[in-house]
C-alpha cells in the first residue's frame, strides 16, 4: 500500500476519534445542562404546576397525588413535602457534579445540594449532600423520571394511605352512627381519629387503639360552632366480609375512677403513648383543625373558623 495513503486513512481514522469525542463531550454537556434545569422542579415543600412539563407523566401522577393526601396527624410523613432543603429556612443551590447515560433514552444526575441563607450565604462550611436525580427521554426531551429512588417510596405509602383512609371512614361512619346519637345534636357529626397503633389478626381482622373524639356542630355563617363532643378512647376491630370493612367491637376506656385502670388494660404496651397524646391539649387540637380542614375541602362547605362555646373562634 502506498504510504501516502496510510498516512491519510491513520489521518482519518484520529478525525473520526476526535468528532466522536467531541460528540460525547458535548452530548454529556447538554444532559448535564438539562440535569440543572430539571434541578428547578424538584419538589420541595410544593409541587410547582409548571412541573408536568419537565417530569414524566408517571412520576408527576405520583408526586400530585402526594401532594393532595390528607395528613392527618399532627407533623406525619413530612419528608413527603420536601426533598433537598428540609425546614431550615434555607434555601437549596444545586450543581451537577456527575452525569451518566445509562442507555439511550435513560441518564442519572449526581448533584450535590449546598444550603443557602436568605441573605445569599452558605449555612455552613461543608454543609451539602449529594442526591440522585434520574432522567428518561420521552418524545425526545430529558424529563426527570425519578429522584433518590423517591417515586417507590411515595408509591408505597400511597397504598398505605387508602388502607388508612378506608379505616378511617369506616371507624368514622361507625362514630356517628353509633355513638353520636347519644349527644346534643346539631347540624353535622363530625369524628377526630387519633391512631395510636394497629394490629393484624390471624383471622385478618384488624384491632386500632385510639383516642376517638365525636364532635356536634352548627354551621353559623362562615364558622362551625361546637353543639356538643367528647372523647371515646379504646380498642376498634375492624373485620371485612361480603358487603366490605365493618366495625365488629368496640372496647372504650371507662370513665371516673375506672380511667386508668381500664386505659392501661386496652392500650397495654401503647399506653404511654395514648397517654402523651390525650393529655396534650396542643396535639389535640392540631389534629382537630387538620381533619375540620378535610372535612370543609371534601365537603366544599364555605367555613372558615370553628369555635367552641364560651372561647374564641380558632381559624381553619
Amino acid at each position: 500500500m502506498n504510504i501516502n495513503m496510510k498516512h491519510t486513512n491513520f489521518t482519518w481514522t484520529l478525525l473520526g476519534i476526535a468528532l466522536l469525542l467531541t460528540a460525547c463531550s458535548s452530548n454529556e454537556e447538554r444532559l448535564r445542562q438539562r440535569a440543572m434545569e430539571l434541578c428547578r422542579y424538584i419538589p420541595d415543600h410544593e409541587l410547582l404546576e409548571q412541573s408536568r412539563d419537565y417530569l414524566t407523566d408517571d412520576f408527576y401522577a405520583v408526586l400530585d397525588t402526594i401532594f393532595h393526601l390528607p395528613e392527618h396527624e399532627a407533623m406525619d410523613h413530612e419528608w413527603l413535602h420536601y426533598f433537598v432543603t428540609g425546614n431550615g429556612g434555607t434555601m437549596a443551590d444545586f450543581e451537577v457534579v456527575n452525569i451518566e447515560q445509562t442507555d439511550e433514552n435513560h441518564a442519572t444526575a449526581t448533584i450535590r445540594v449546598h444550603q443557602k441563607r436568605e441573605d445569599g450565604s452558605f449555612a455552613e462550611d461543608g454543609d451539602s449532600e449529594e442526591h440522585r436525580l434520574y432522567m428518561q427521554r420521552v418524545n425526545g426531551q430529558w424529563l426527570m423520571a425519578d429522584f433518590d429512588e423517591h417515586k417507590a417510596d411515595c408509591i408505597r405509602h400511597i397504598a398505605i394511605n387508602r388502607r388508612e383512609q378506608l379505616f378511617r371512614e369506616t371507624i368514622s361512619q361507625y362514630l356517628v352512627n353509633e355513638i353520636g346519637p347519644h349527644y346534643q345534636q346539631g347540624e353535622l357529626c363530625i369524628p377526630v381519629l387519633m391512631m395510636v397503633a394497629e394490629n393484624v389478626n390471624e383471622d385478618m381482622s384488624t384491632q386500632v387503639w385510639g383516642d376517638f373524639w365525636v364532635y356536634w356542630y352548627n354551621q353559623a355563617g362562615d364558622t362551625l360552632k361546637c353543639v356538643s363532643g367528647g372523647s371515646h378512647a379504646g380498642q376498634i376491630t375492624l373485620a371485612k366480609d361480603a358487603d366490605g370493612l365493618h366495625v365488629t367491637s368496640f372496647e372504650q376506656v371507662e370513665d371516673g375512677s375506672h380511667y386508668l385502670p381500664s386505659a392501661q388494660r386496652i392500650f397495654g404496651e401503647h399506653f404511654d403513648i395514648f397517654q402523651n397524646m390525650h393529655s396534650n391539649q396542643d396535639v389535640r387540637e392540631a389534629v382537630r383543625k387538620e381533619q375540620l380542614n378535610d372535612y370543609v375541602r371534601l365537603h366544599q362547605l364555605p367555613i372558615h373558623y370553628y369555635q367552641d362555646y364560651g372561647w374564641p373562634a380558632m381559624k381553619l
